[in-house]
C-alpha cells in the first residue's frame, strides 16, 4: 500500500504556500521515543482522510501497526522522516524499501501545524535523502482529487498509470520518480528481517520507551 495523504496545498491558508520553508522548518529521522507519537497521529491521518473508504481505513490501521513502524525504524530511522516546525514534530513521511524501490506510504502534516511549505520541504528532503545510489525509483499511490499530486509533479514524479476499480473498489493513481541507482545489489523488502526480527519488534512496540 503506497498512499499519500495531504490536503490540497491551496487549502492551507498560508501566505507562504509553495514558498521555501522558513529556517525553523526542517526534517529529521525519527528516534525510538518518537514512535508512539507517529503511530497515534498516523491513526488520526488514516481516520480523518477524506480520500479513502471505510474498508481501506480499517485495513490500513491494521497494516500500519506499531510493530511495522518499529521494523521500519530498525531498517533505517529515515523511513520515518519527521517534519519539525518551531522545534516540535509537525508531521511525517513514512517510506519502506521494496526490492530496490522506495515506497512512500503516507505524508501527513498535523492540522494545527499545516503549511504547504512543510510538505514541499519534506518532499525535497525525502528525494534528496533516498537518491543515494541504493534505489532506482520512489513510488506511491494517491487518490484522484488529492492536491498532493501537484507537489509530486513538482519533484519530478510522473503519473505512470491510473488503476481503475483498484483497492477496495476505488481508483488510484500510481506516481513514480526515477533515482540514480549505482550501488550493486537489491534489498529484499521489509519482510527480510525474519521471525526473530519480527518478534523483537513486537516486544519493542509494547515495552515502555526509555528516554
Amino acid at each position: 500500500m503506497n498512499i499519500v495523504s495531504e490536503k490540497n496545498p491551496s487549502d492551507s491558508g498560508s501566505k507562504n504556500a509553495g514558498n521555501p520553508p522558513n529556517k525553523k522548518s526542517v526534517t529529521r529521522a525519527a528516534t525510538r521515543a518518537d514512535l508512539p507519537l507517529v503511530h497515534e497521529r498516523l491513526m488520526e491521518a488514516i481516520e480523518t482522510s477524506p480520500f479513502y473508504n471505510d474498508e481501506f481505513k480499517k485495513f490500513e490501521k491494521q497494516n500500519m501497526n506499531p510493530g511495522f513502524l518499529h521494523t521500519l525504524f530498525n531498517i533505517d530511522p529515515y523511513h520515518l522522516m519527521l517534519f519539525i516546525s518551531d522545534e516540535e514534530v509537525a508531521g511525517f513521511m513514512i517510506t519502506s524499501p521494496q526490492f530496490g524501490s522506495i515506497w512512500l506510504h503516507w505524508t501527513y502534516v498535523f492540522p494545527e501545524k499545516r503549511r504547504a511549505s512543510l510538505t514541499v520541504s519534506g518532499f525535497r528532503n525525502m528525494v534528496e535523502h533516498w537518491d543515494n545510489g541504493r534505489f532506482h525509483k520512489i513510488s506511491t499511490y494517491t487518490r484522484p482529487g488529492n492536491g498532493v499530486s501537484a507537489i509530486l509533479k513538482r519533484y519530478k514524479f510522473q503519473l505512470t498509470c491510473t488503476l481503475e476499480n483498484h483497492l477496495f473498489g476505488e481508483d488510484y493513481l500510481l506516481y513514480e520518480r526515477k533515482l540514480n541507482k549505482t550501488v550493486p545489489g537489491y534489498d529484499t523488502g521489509v519482510g527480510s528481517m525474519g521471525l526473530r526480527g519480527r518478534i523483537r519488534n513486537l516486544f519493542a512496540s509494547i515495552l515502555p520507551v526509555r528516554h
